[in-house]
Formats: structure tokens, C-alpha cells, sequence
């Protein structure tokens, strides 16, 4: 019997293939006491069994940061570790074997619960969410425990046009990894959201994902023949022959012009009527620069130095920091590597600086990225000679991020030239005109731009953050995440007044939020003015290919009158149509 279940499409495409379900650890363990004797070898088999999950958690890091992986692959993982080693869930559930003669699965249950219930009362969304984490680990500590371990595994038979789509409550960092090994098309989970780890591989691996569909899982049978659309957050099981028909043509279509995608990667970035567009790349980490090579970028505009500092016990010295940027410099030949210094906080913490963070009341307003590298000023000074070392080997530039204040400013370029004094005590060769730029994605940066056009040498605007902070809502948090509007009237009025007071001052201004790497939204931020994007590497060609079809001169006119509207539904049509 065909049925349609709706959920949130995260990564977008169409699969077709035979569903393939992947259990999950009861966690409704069975309760027992065992006798006096036998708690040592009850915590014997959980250490076992932890340890068997540490190994296998050990592979999988290490596979995820082969090359050809993506880079957040391996930081996911890792994040499972930093779990498993934690003594609330490593040792906690030891004490309580031996208070309580409780069987192992028991007490490892117990102590998730209460953990998980101490995650509920976060107030931060994204914090919350790392719940389904602990989770994770303890269900791959139990099937060790119970002798049944996960292990995704090539199907004999009839697998429709070679493909598989996985059918799962929920899947963690682990299990994701086993995708790129085997022929997977698609994959559809109960659980998540769109930051959910889930959502992150399924966008990296670039294939189609709807989550949140509550009860895939349980109606969705082995080999039932299923189709993904993960663009409208679709899953179609058994579908007819129309509809099966139709997808099929669909996925034709895409598979086509993806094809003709490729043909852009040589091509420039150059509009109908002569104009030059820079199309950049994000990056996390050193590898991804193989991506950034590939798309065929311009350079990176925006290398998040924060991933060097996350899921480690340890801070990274400055020549380890100095290795991984004259790496990614070097590796461009050339090209610009605009780094971003440390964006610690909100919602990205580091276990090597827990001596030094604070609990905030809102993380999202407190001290974090450069309030945080001020107040830490050798920790901010080590990271700026490291960047000015690697700037000896390419065009490297440096970019603060959460500039509001005139002062933040003046004491970032103070360091900067102390970071240089001290290079320059040592004999250490650097650029010594190395651009320093601003982000702006504060709205009191955006309104007060003639203090930062002044003392900066570029701007780059972090639509994420500073549509966050102009429409106060916090786009992580379920309950208001629909109000998030990027097409909101202040929101584009915002950036389009960044984008012409840069160009009146004939300052470089680039985007490298969300907003950059959305094709539907490139022609409008070309009537805008806007000549430099940044984005992740895979969603380069398709914004090259609006670029190549536009005309800047005409797209100027029709943006003038959108940016003079006031409703929401008639900027949305009127961007439809441009």
C-alpha cells in the first residue's frame, strides 16, 4: 500500500531505491541482580565493552579523516569519544553496579538518563540538542554488551537501480561514515533537525536526507521500495507506477544538470554584461582545501580557525596553528586564504579552554570570537603570529569576526602589531602588509560602517549571525526557527546598505554567510552589488551558473524597487522573478 510521510527535507535531491532499516539498542534493558561475587566481572564485561566502542569509534576517525571525507565527519566522531572517556558515563555507571549488584546494561542506562535529563534544562537549543549524542554512545555501548553490533553491510539481491535508502530512528556520526564505503542513495530518520549531526554529513556527503519524520521507522518494511525528495521533506513508500515514473524523470533531470555543472568548473565567474564575480570557498580544516581545488574557487573566504581548537584536551600551539595555515596557503598557489581568528562561544565550545570559559546566561550575546580573544590576549596573540607566519607563503589576510566597537577594533590592530614586533624579535618572516578586515554581522556594525571603512582594509558580512541578531531569533531553537526570515524587508535593506557604503568607500565587501551559497538568492545579491561571494565548495557551480546568466546592469533596477517593498510575500515573488 502506497503512503507519504512529511518530515524536514535537510539535504536536497531524489533517491529511489529499497529501503533498508537499521535497528537500534533497546534501551528498555532488562533489571537484575547479580551476586556479590560476580560485580568485578560485571564491570569487567563494561569496561569490555567500552573499550571495543573506543576502538571502533578509534577507526572511524580515522577513516573520516581520510581524504575524500567530509572534514566534519571526523569532529562528529570525536565528539562521541569525548563521551565515551567523560567519567559520568565511563565511571558512574561502575559506582553503581557495585552500590546497587545491578547488572551492567542497567546502570549504563540509568546514567544516560540522567545525564540526558540534565541536558533538558539547557537553555541554549544547540547544547540540548547533544543529548541525542550520549544517547548514541550508549546504544553502541549496549550492542557491544549485548553482542550485536551495528554494521551497515552491502544487501544481496534485488536493490532497485543499484541503490539503497536508509530507513533509521536515528543515526549517529559513527554510522554515517559507512556511507561513502557502500552504494547509498538517500538516507530518512524519526529523529533530528537541521542542526542535527544527521543533517550536517547528509548535506557533506551531498545526498539526499528528510528528518524528522516521527515514524519512518516502525511503517516503512525491509525492501519496501521508497523514494526520497529532499527538497519538499518527502518520503514516498511504494509509490505507483505515475509517481515512481515521474521521480524517475525528475531524478533524470537533475542528474543532467549537474552534469552540465561540471562543464563551469574552468569557466569564469563573469556576468552577460562583463562583469567579474569572485566566487570563494568556507572552509573548517586543513583537507578542505582539496574541495576548495575542485570547485574550482578563487581562494578561501572564510577559514574557521575554531575547528582547530575543538575536541581536543589541549590547546593548539602556535607552530601547530602556523603548520595547518601555511598548509592551506601554500596548497592555493597563489590564491587568497582570508582566515578568520578564534569564533569561540555560543554555540561552539572547546573542551582545552574549560579553565577559561565561563558559563554565560546567553551565549549567543556574551563573551565570544573577538570579545573572548581580547580578553584572552596571549591565547589571541600566539594565533596572530602563527597567521602572520603563514602569511610568508600566499596571500593570507586576516578577518575578526563580531566587531560592534570602535575600541574592538583599535585593540584587534594593536595586537596585530604587537604579534609583529614579536615576529620580528625572533626574525620570523611574515607579510608585513597583510590586510586586516572586519565582519560585519552585528547590526551596530552594519549602521555605524564609516568607523570600520576607516581602519579596516576589507569587509565580509555574516548573514547568518547578523540576521540572527536583527530579527532576534535564534534559528536553532524549533519554537521560533520559522520566523528566521533571511527575505525579511530590514534584513536586505541591512546588507544592501553594507554593500554600497564598502563600494562608495571602495573597500572590498564580500558575503560569506548562508545567504552567499543559495542560488536563488545570487541575482538578487547582484542587483545589491555585491562582487564577491563565499561559500561552501559544493554550492559553487550552481551559483557560477546564475552569475553567467545575469545581468547586473538590469538585475540593479528590479532590486532598487524589491528593496522599496514592504511584504514579505511580495519580496518573495518579486525574487522569484528576477
Amino acid at each position: 500500500m502506497s503512503f507519504t510521510l512529511h518530515g524536514l527535507a535537510v539535504s536536497q535531491g531524489i533517491a529511489i531505491g529499497h529501503a533498508h532499516l537499521v535497528s537500534h539498542a533497546t534501551l528498555e534493558v532488562a533489571h537484575y541482580t547479580v551476586r556479590e561475587r560476580d560485580v568485578p566481572r560485571e564491570i569487567e564485561r563494561l569496561a569490555d565493552a567500552m573499550a571495543t566502542v573506543r576502538a571502533e569509534l578509534g577507526a572511524l576517525s580515522t577513516e573520516a579523516a581520510a581524504p575524500g571525507s567530509p572534514s566534519e565527519l571526523a569532529a562528529l566522531v570525536n565528539v562521541h569519544a569525548m563521551f565515551l572517556d567523560d567519567p559520568m558515563l565511563a565511571e558512574a555507571p561502575k559506582a553503581l553496579i557495585r552500590e546497587r549488584r545491578c547488572n551492567a546494561e542497567w546502570a549504563l542506562v540509568q546514567q544516560m538518563e540522567l545525564l540526558v535529563a540534565q541536558f533538558n534544562e539547557i537553555d541554549d537549543s544547540y547544547l540540548r540538542e547533544r543529548k541525542h549524542d550520549i544517547v548514541q554512545v550508549v546504544e553502541r555501548v549496549l550492542r557491544a554488551l549485548l553482542g550485536k553490533p551495528r554494521k551497515l553491510t552491502k544487501k544481496a539481491g534485488k536493490d532497485f537501480e543499484g541503490a539503497l535508502v536508509i530507513v533509521a530512528h536515528d543515526l549517529s556520526p559513527a554510522d554515517t561514515i559507512q556511507f561513502k564505503n557502500l552504494k547509498i542513495a538517500g538516507f530518512v530518520t524519526d529523529l533530528g533537525g537541521a542542526t542535527s549531526h544527521t543533517a550536517i554529513v547528509a548535506r557533506s556527503l551531498a545526498i539526499p536526507a528528510v528528518v524528522g519524520l516521527h515514524h519512518a521507522r516502525p511503517l516503512v518494511r525491509e525492501d519496501d521500495l521508497v523514494i526520497i525528495d529532499g527538497t519538499r521533506g518527502v518520503l514516498i513508500v511504494d509509490p505507483d507506477p505515475r509517481v515512481l515514473e515521474e521521480y524517475r524523470l525528475r531524478k533524470r533531470e537533475l542528474e543532467l544538470e549537474r552534469s552540465k555543472l561540471k562543464r563551469l568548473k574552468t569557466a569564469r565567474a563573469t556576468t552577460l554584461d562583463n562583469v567579474d564575480i569572485t566566487l570563494q570557498a568556507n572552509i573548517e580544516l586543513p583537507q578542505d582545501v582539496e574541495q576548495v581545488r575542485e570547485a574550482g574557487a578563487d581562494g578561501v573566504g572564510l577559514f574557521r580557525t575554531e575547528f582547530l581548537f575543538m575536541n581536543r584536551d589541549s590547546l593548539p600551539s602556535e607552530d601547530e596553528q602556523y603548520e595547518a595555515y601555511r598548509q592551506v596557503a601554500k596548497s592555493l598557489a597563489g590564491k587568497p586564504l582570508t582566515i578568520r581568528t578564534l569564533d569561540i562561544g555560543a554555540d561552539k565550545t572547546a573542551r582545552a579552554l574549560a579553565g577559561t570559559e565561563r558559563q554565560a546566561p546567553n551565549p549567543a550575546l556574551g563573551l565570544r570570537a573577538i570579545r573572548y580573544c581580547l580578553a584572552e590576549p596571549q591565547l589571541f596573540l600566539a594565533q596572530l603570529r602563527a597567521i602572520l607566519r603563514a602569511s610568508h607563503h600566499g596571500r593570507v589576510q586576516i578577518l575578526v569576526p563580531m566587531l560592534a566597537h570602535v575600541t574592538e577594533i583599535e585593540q584587534t590592530l594593536a595586537m596585530v602589531e604587537q604579534a609583529k614586533w614579536q615576529l620580528r624579535e625572533r626574525r620570523c618572516k611574515f607579510d608585513e602588509g597583510i590586510a586586516v578586515g572586519g565582519m560585519i554581522e552585528i547590526p551596530a556594525a552594519a549602521l555605524s560602517l564609516g568607523a570600520f571603512v576607516k581602519r579596516l582594509q576589507f569587509l565580509s558580512i555574516g548573514t547568518n549571525d547578523l540576521i540572527q541578531y536583527l530579527l532576534a531569533i535564534d534559528r536553532t531553537d524549533e519554537a521560533v526557527a520559522h520566523l528566521y526570515d533571511p527575505l525579511h524587508p530590514a534584513v536586505l535593506r541591512l546588507i544592501a546598505q553594507v554593500i554600497q557604503a564598502a563600494q562608495k568607500a571602495e573597500m572590498p565587501v564580500a558575503v560569506c554567510g548562508e545567504l552567499a551559497g543559495d542560488p536563488k538568492l545570487t541575482r538578487l545579491l547582484l542587483g545589491m552589488g555585491l562582487r564577491q561571494f563565499s561559500m561552501h565548495p559544493t554550492q559553487l557551480l550552481e551559483v557560477k551558473q546564475q552569475i553567467v546568466m545575469a545581468d547586473t546592469e538590469q538585475l540593479a533596477a528590479k532590486v532598487a524597487r524589491i528593496l522599496r517593498c514592504e511584504e514579505p510575500d511580495r519580496i518573495r515573488e518579486q525574487v522569484e522573478r528576477l
